[in-house]
């Protein structure tokens, strides 16, 4: 009795750990994975700004998207995030006038300025595309984030292409750490918990 205890003790710690470890491993093999390809609109994955100014992982998500735009893969381009702690920008708005600042058009630029979680953003974000009749996404964010957003935007009936924003100096392992905290907010989201 004292062994099946422990047995289905180890099951119940190390089944969760196999299944973080398989959703990480998927999560990296999106993450290099660049699916670039007409659509409707590229979405840019919000990051921090400072005082109205583009982080360094903002701007170089910015600027995928600006490449992307101007190889016509889609007419539009999404930029989300809200607020983040600061009183008067929104990491949203801040890649607006970043986009706008470099030749896109206003009526070419769609902002979510509200979504405090990557959930949160990419639910609201998910209203506007339907509002819009937007039914296809160009994703662009860090490599790390891709799966789980896709997985979010395909649940709400949009097709979506991941194409990750270059990485100039890869750390390995901030990298693994990073797959596998996105691998157990994939799994949380799964099970409901908004994170």
């Amino acid at each position: 009795m004292k062994r099946w205890f422990w047995s289905a003790g180890a099951v119940v710690v190390v089944a969760p750990l196999i299944y973080i470890a398989y959703v990480a491993r998927r999560i990296e093999l999106q993450s290099t994975r660049d699916e670039a390809r007409p659509a409707d609109v590229i979405l840019v994955l919000g990051a921090a700004e400072y005082r109205g100014r583009p982080s360094p992982v903002l701007k170089a998500r910015l600027d995928h998207a600006l490449e992307l735009y101007f190889r016509r893969l889609a007419p539009r381009i999404m930029t989300t995030g809200g607020a983040g702690g600061d009183p008067v920008f929104t990491e949203g708005a801040v890649g607006r006038s970043y986009l706008a600042s470099h030749g896109i058009p206003a009526e070419a630029i769609i902002v979510e300025n509200e979504g405090e979680t990557t959930v949160h953003s990419i639910a609201l974000a998910g209203e506007i595309l339907r509002r819009m009749g937007l039914r296809s996404v160009i994703v662009v964010s860090d490599g790390y984030h891709i799966y789980r957003v896709k997985k979010m935007l395909q649940f709400r009936g949009v097709a979506v292409f991941g194409s990750p924003r270059r990485d100039l100096y890869p750390d390995p392992l901030r990298e693994r750490w990073n797959y596998i905290k996105q691998a157990i907010g994939y799994i949380l989201w799964r099970a409901g918990v908004p994170v």
